[in-house]
């Protein structure tokens, strides 16, 4: 299974399983995966994992992909967006020092783009907020197809 087809299968899942429990609600469903080498990097399973993955990434450029899906009332609507994202060339003090911070642990790729790990970053072609992990002008306009309107007056 490709990236493309593996966040939106997942995302899918999400969505059904809470949609199931509340059939008239609108629901969405996401999941983000950071891809290098045709390799995908969920969440690291431990500490050794994150700085593997942090190795992996270490001055190379590579993409996230997340996919969306919204539910409602039995009709889906899906979306994949990928970003490109450059790494810098992180040394092992460097990296062990993050790991650290605990805070890429629970992250895909083991790196926030939002917190600490902003700094670990040399650029990215693309959706800022899908490296954040919800790509946000592709949910609006998915939600403009149920008639939502997600701009504020």
């Amino acid at each position: 299974m490709g990236p493309t087809d593996h966040v939106l299968y997942s995302a899918t899942m999400k969505a059904r399983d809470v949609a199931e429990s509340h059939p008239d609600s609108l629901v969405i469903g996401a999941d983000t995966i950071v891809v290098v080498d045709d390799k995908i990097l969920g969440k690291p399973e431990n500490r050794a994992d994150a700085i593997c993955m942090l190795k992996m990434l270490s001055g190379r450029s590579h993409e996230v992909y997340t996919g969306v899906v919204l539910i409602h009332q039995g009709t889906e609507r899906s979306g994949v967006e990928c970003t490109e994202v450059d790494f810098a060339e992180l040394g092992n003090d460097i990296i062990a020092r993050y790991v650290d911070t605990g805070e890429p642990l629970d992250k895909a790729g083991a790196y926030a783009i939002q917190g600490k790990g902003v700094v670990l970053i040399e650029s990215i072609r693309g959706c800022y907020p899908n490296v954040v992990g919800l790509p946000l002008a592709m949910l609006s306009n998915l939600l403009k197809e149920f008639g939502v309107e997600p701009l504020c007056e």
